[in-house]
């Protein structure tokens, strides 16, 4: 780059920086993600490295955060509150490694403390004899705001140390305030109810109301912490970091479970992937690892830059959240005729995959969010499996962004739609429309479902625009010369076909009644019906107060299968299916030995090491327990894997048998 480019770009750089700092200390609203900053961040560091005479006292990657703002009275830090320096591969972990050998002249392996890198707000407590005296946030790193009041109000901050453990008589001990995941929901929940704008994420959430001036709104919402270091002291020695770690844990200050000493790199490495798989099973969010010299004095050797510590590092996971653009809005027609609006995104890389849709849920959604078509707005992955719009970036709109409307006719057929009483929802109510058509005979083929393997959602598209099916019944009349015809479909594939669909044709009954796509019939549900109803025409025939008789079926779903049995339609499918050969088989009613689990209920937490939770909960039915989601008085088991959630404090309140999951394993063996 020639040299005006350069300067020209630093100072484009730092203007940024120092916007998105605003944003994100002082205003609590960022308009980039974490990501997107540290790539700004990184490109001003590199050039700032390469051209150092542009370098300034005033950059702002020669300093931490933001200044305080006015609303919050300013307070120096006793020592200062660096940033961390940032690495994004495993190559640059082991040069970090290499770096501090290098500087140290040493060929020895360093013992190195790892933790999680919460993705929370950085406070500086001072203690004065034991009691909490003053609590700043992190402030420009070398200036707090003062956020007593409010840190007050976090449980897990001790007002008075134990005394059984001699402390220094003043010191400074720094955590991370963050919201747990479920709290953060449920905290969202409670804005969209009061029409206030959500919270970007659990750290927008957590600094928000950290920041509240007063501190009665603070004590409402769901904050909690984890301690990480003593700063400032007086006379307090340590031979290493985790020591130090130990020793503020005796004095009341929770330290993450997850925190550990290794030796050496390597050992730093495989934290790091171990961490990145646990990450979408641990109860709060995280992104990335911090990894530092666990020596004291090899800390003080090595030193610090004006920004950072040189013996430490942070090491960031892929983004889970990223910002991206709105280029247009389909709407979708799902198997029960719900238009389903869906934003197309510019593609954007979001926890290792490329995202490109994201649903809408329904018109009223959209307008809550206020998402327009050529928006930017900020994407996450819910669970970090799903794509899910978070808020749309009102501060970046131009003016050439347009408002969405829901058609009045149906994008499929042309029907006209219409929105029932009270729900969100608006429906194509004509039932032979092909979108629909389509998707309930992909519900009806799907692993869920009948199970038919290699009838895809492409293949179902062509089979119903040839007019070859008109519903799930007609699967069980094709031919392989029919199939031959289209696109792609050789002999062997048809035969493929026909051969799986002829596999199908005897389902366990509940994956028979769950395949019809009866509304508000889950899986649950339709292996509750299973073990009532022997016959399929024994089902079509149940009364609303047969159904009512039944555990957990009330009279929203009770009306809906009488809805759907009382139709002509359906029942005429039911006709063509037993003419195809489709006879579901019954299951065998347990036996006393074979169900020892019978009236048990189970919940699941935290991350099982033996199997996937989907492989226990088929464990517990299949020996007659039932598993749920929610912890309730009705609950008999909570399994508690490693790193369990919220839940397990809950069972406790509740009185519930918590097992671990050696002690689920001999239950269920036995």
């Amino acid at each position: 780059m020639e040299t005006d480019a350069v300067l020209a770009r630093i100072n484009e750089l730092r203007v940024l920086i120092e916007h998105h700092n605003q944003r994100y200390y002082q205003l609590d609203d960022p308009e980039i993600t974490d990501a997107e900053y540290d790539r700004l961040m990184q490109e001003l560091i590199s050039l700032e490295t390469d051209y150092p005479h542009f370098k300034t006292p005033q950059s702002p990657a020669e300093r931490v955060g933001a200044p305080p703002v006015r609303t919050l009275m300013a307070v120096p830090h006793l020592s200062p509150m660096l940033s961390l320096a940032n690495a994004f591969s495993e190559q640059e972990i082991i040069e970090f490694d290499n770096r501090l050998k290098r500087r140290q002249d040493m060929t020895a392996s360093i013992d190195y403390l790892v933790e999680p890198k919460l993705d929370g707000v950085g406070v500086n407590l001072i203690y004065n004899r034991g009691a909490l005296a003053l609590g700043l946030t992190r402030g420009d790193g070398i200036t707090g705001e003062d956020v007593t009041a409010n840190l007050k109000t976090i449980a897990a901050i001790p007002a008075q140390l134990d005394m059984r453990f001699p402390y220094p008589a003043e010191m400074e001990i720094r955590g991370e305030v963050l919201i747990y995941k479920e709290n953060f929901k449920a905290l969202n929940r409670q804005r969209s109810e009061m029409a206030e704008s959500p919270f970007a994420n659990p750290r927008n959430a957590a600094a928000g109301s950290l920041r509240q001036l007063d501190p009665s709104v603070t004590a409402l919402r769901p904050l909690d912490i984890f301690f990480y270091t003593m700063g400032e002291n007086s006379g307090m020695t340590c031979p290493d970091q985790w020591t130090l770690l130990q020793t503020i844990s005796l004095w009341g200050f929770k330290i993450n479970p997850l925190a550990r000493l290794v030796h050496g790199i390597d050992g730093c490495l495989d934290f790091y992937r171990e961490l990145n798989e646990l990450r979408p099973t641990l109860p709060y969010e995280i992104d990335g690892m911090v990894i530092k010299v666990s020596s004291l004095d090899l800390q003080k050797r090595i030193g610090s830059v004006s920004r950072a510590p040189r013996w430490a590092i942070a090491c960031k996971f892929a983004a889970l959240q990223e910002i991206t653009e709105v280029e247009d809005i389909k709407v979708q027609v799902g198997r029960t005729g719900v238009l389903t609006p869906v934003a197309i995104l510019k593609p954007v890389r979001l926890g290792g995959a490329m995202v490109s849709r994201a649903s809408l849920h329904n018109e009223d959604e959209v307008s809550r969010k206020d998402i327009r078509i050529g928006d930017k707005v900020l994407v996450q992955r819910a669970g970090d499996v799903i794509p899910e719009i978070v808020k749309s970036l009102e501060s970046l709109r131009n003016g050439r962004e347009t408002l969405f409307s829901m058609p009045l006719y149906c994008p499929q057929c042309g029907s006209r739609v219409v929105r029932p009483a009270g729900e969100a929802a608006r429906r194509c109510v004509r039932l032979s429309c092909p979108a629909q058509v389509k998707e309930r005979i992909r519900h009806f083929a799907s692993r869920d479902g009948l199970d038919i393997d290699g009838l895809g959602e492409s293949l179902i598209g062509q089979l119903v625009d040839n007019k070859l099916i008109r519903d799930p019944g007609d699967l069980f009349f094709l031919t392989e010369g029919q199939l031959i015809t289209l696109d792609r479909m050789g002999s062997k594939s048809a035969r493929n076909i026909i051969d799986a669909v002829k596999a199908a044709k005897n389902p366990p009954f509940d994956k028979f009644i769950y395949a019809l796509g009866i509304r508000h019939v889950g899986q649950r549900t339709a292996k509750i019906l299973s073990t009532r109803f022997t016959r399929i025409s024994e089902l079509m025939d149940a009364t609303s107060d047969d159904l009512l008789q039944l555990h957990d079926i009330g009279p929203e779903m009770a009306g809906s299968l009488v809805s759907f049995c009382e139709q002509a339609d359906n029942r005429a499918l039911m006709a063509k299916l037993e003419q195809g050969g489709v006879i579901p088989r019954k299951p065998k009613a347990p036996t006393r030995e074979a169900a020892p689990l019978a009236a048990k209920s189970f919940v699941f937490t935290g991350s099982m090491n033996g199997f996937a939770r989907t492989e226990a909960k088929r464990l517990v039915e299949s020996l007659g327990g039932t598993v749920t989601e929610g912890l309730s008085r009705a609950t008999t088991y909570l399994v508690a894997a490693e790193n369990p959630g919220s839940k397990l404090q809950k069972a406790r309140t509740l009185g519930t048998i918590i097992l671990s999951e050696n002690e689920f394993l001999k239950l269920t063996n036995s």
